[in-house]
């Protein structure tokens, strides 16, 4: 594939040549020479790095080999495209626009990038929510036919992208997260989510992507990737990412360190199960933080607790929780013996859960009972799952499975169990308050979820840790604009009488992409047509109107034909 700028010829006496086909000049680079044993000659080792230009001599259209072989040369400045789509479509970017002023996101980044660094980063961002896609090679295609935060809306190509994502820094990363951080109301008792999911990578060699324990295993070398989520205000704060062999409770002391680090104080932990131990409870205390945090299912400590409450407030409808169909009600206990300080444990009942769970559980104990009647007479050990659940009879002498016996005690007791929960709150609250600060932390995990599947993150496809660090940083940020618009669709959301499925942020970025500006015979853009009354809805939730669209438009097409009179000139 060859490039669309013309640079100079390399000046490497005696390594250039040209073999001319159909009227073209092509420019052959000598990388290497190969000796020849048999007829005792060096051979030259040539690569097609161009096509010669026909006007001046001295310069070459370079193809992806000329990057391999002087990756050292610098690249003008980007191609030189006169051109962009007759039809653009501005209702995402006005809306991102206006999210990144609230936040004051092009600010903050001025600091540490400047001119088309600085429009190149929130266009990418801007990519990532728009498209669900971070792969490079098509932003091109995307900044064809969509405004652009770039000086004069000017395009780049993809390979000025890698060199962009390669050229940023950790400091850069490091900085924008300490500003982001100090911006925040530290004054205010919030509740942190922090939850973390891993990623895979397609480049092996990078220093932090290692084989570990992946959630989902695609064969692939992974990094793991942290965010704190501010519940209340409901705003990502930082970010981590950490290699993958590290698991997710070793790596919780460093985020505690960081977000003292910021200046956290007030501060307490929303925790899924997967981060109890007491190791990460007491290094929550001991910086002054309270914490909230599921415990396991079947946690033996819990379990008699749950036993000896059961019966006892599942039906008194003082305990009922509305709008989580659930009851509920509080036990001040230690959690370990030597504990100096009692914890608040927050147990629940859900009809639905259990019938759920019992259905759960009688299915399960079938198909084991199946599967082991197949293997019945045979040299067959099976897993500690069954060993759970059944007593294994087996042949003393020939080792074959003879039959199975249910512990009868073991499935009656998990079926009382059935539809109990447990919540654990260092600070005293009710179940009901409990509740509700943890499934608060609803929002960061679908932030999650927003960010493996539409902003296409669930794997890099990059080939050096910078680029690696660049990517992630950029996401951060996309990170905190799609959140935003969720949050704003969602707050609407509340406010309409039915639940219209458009707003959703794919389905309301997707209606917003059809509001279009369109360039007529005096190539001057303009609206193509009036807002609809969908999208008069969904603009609503972000405080926008039509005329506001058509005053934004107008800007946008000011900004065109300054860059087109520059061309010009």
């Amino acid at each position: 594939m060859y490039l669309k700028f013309f640079v100079d010829i390399p000046n490497v006496p005696g390594k250039i040549t040209y073999r001319r086909k159909a009227d073209t000049d092509y420019v052959y680079y000598e990388y290497d020479r190969k000796y020849d044993k048999g007829t005792q000659i060096t051979n030259p080792k040539r690569a097609t790095i161009g096509k010669r230009s026909k006007d001046d001599p001295a310069k070459m259209l370079p193809n992806q080999n000329f990057l391999k072989y002087f990756p050292e040369v610098e690249l003008p400045e980007e191609l030189d495209r006169t051109y962009r789509s007759s039809c653009l479509r501005i209702g995402d970017y006005i809306i991102i626009k206006k999210i990144m002023e609230g936040y004051h996101l092009e600010e903050i980044l001025s600091h540490y990038f400047k001119g088309k660094d600085l429009g190149l980063f929130l266009d990418l961002a801007a990519y990532s929510i728009v498209t669900e896609s971070n792969v490079a090679q098509y932003y091109p295609e995307y900044a064809y036919n969509h405004p652009l935060f770039t000086e004069d809306m000017h395009i780049y190509s993809d390979t000025k992208i890698s060199t962009f994502l390669h050229s940023i820094t950790e400091d850069q990363s490091v900085s924008f997260l300490n500003e982001w951080n100090s911006k925040r109301d530290h004054r205010e008792k919030i509740y942190i989510s922090y939850d973390s999911t891993n990623k895979n990578c397609e480049a092996g060699d990078l220093e932090i992507v290692e084989y570990g324990h992946p959630k989902v295993d695609q064969g692939q070398p992974i990094f793991n990737y942290a965010i704190a989520y501010d519940t209340h205000n409901r705003e990502p704060l930082f970010y981590e990412k950490y290699p993958g062999s590290i698991n997710d409770i070793s790596q919780l002391e460093f985020m505690l360190d960081r977000a003292y680090g910021y200046g956290y104080r007030k501060i307490g932990f929303i925790l899924d199960r997967g981060y109890f131990s007491r190791q990460n409870l007491d290094a929550i205390r001991e910086k002054g933080y309270s914490y909230l945090i599921m415990v396991k299912g079947m946690a033996s400590f819990v379990n008699g607790l749950v036993l000896e409450k059961r019966g006892t407030f599942e039906e008194k409808r003082v305990n009922y929780i509305e709008g989580f169909e659930a009851y509920g009600i509080t036990i001040e206990t230690k959690l370990f013996a030597s504990d100096e300080k009692n914890v608040y444990v927050h147990i629940y009942h859900s009809i639905k859960k259990e019938s759920a769970e019992r259905t759960n559980l009688e299915d399960r104990i079938r198909k084991m009972k199946q599967y082991m009647k197949k293997h019945t007479n045979e040299v067959k050990k099976f897993g500690s799952g069954f060993e759970l659940y059944f007593i294994l009879h087996y042949n003393e002498k020939t080792g074959q499975f003879q039959f199975a016996e249910e512990r009868v005690s073991v499935i009656e007791t998990e079926s009382k169990l059935a539809g109990y929960y447990c919540i654990i709150s260092s600070e005293k609250m009710t179940a009901k308050e409990a509740l509700i600060k943890y499934k608060s932390r609803d929002a960061s995990e679908k932030l999650f979820r927003g960010d493996k599947s539409y902003l296409g993150n669930s794997s890099l496809r990059v080939y050096t840790d910078e680029s690696a660090g660049g990517k992630i940083f950029i996401e951060f940020v996309a990170l905190i604009v799609r959140n935003r618009i969720y949050t704003y669709l969602q707050d609407e959301m509340k406010e309409l009488e039915t639940r219209p499925n458009y707003m959703t942020v794919p389905a309301a970025l997707k209606e917003l992409e059809k509001i279009e500006m369109v360039r007529l015979t005096d190539n001057v853009y303009r609206m193509d047509h009036a807002v609809t009354k969908t999208q008069k809805t969904i603009l609503k939730a972000f405080g926008m109107d039509a005329a506001q669209v058509k005053y934004q438009a107008a800007k946008i097409s000011e900004k065109l034909a300054r860059q087109k009179e520059k061309q010009e000139g």
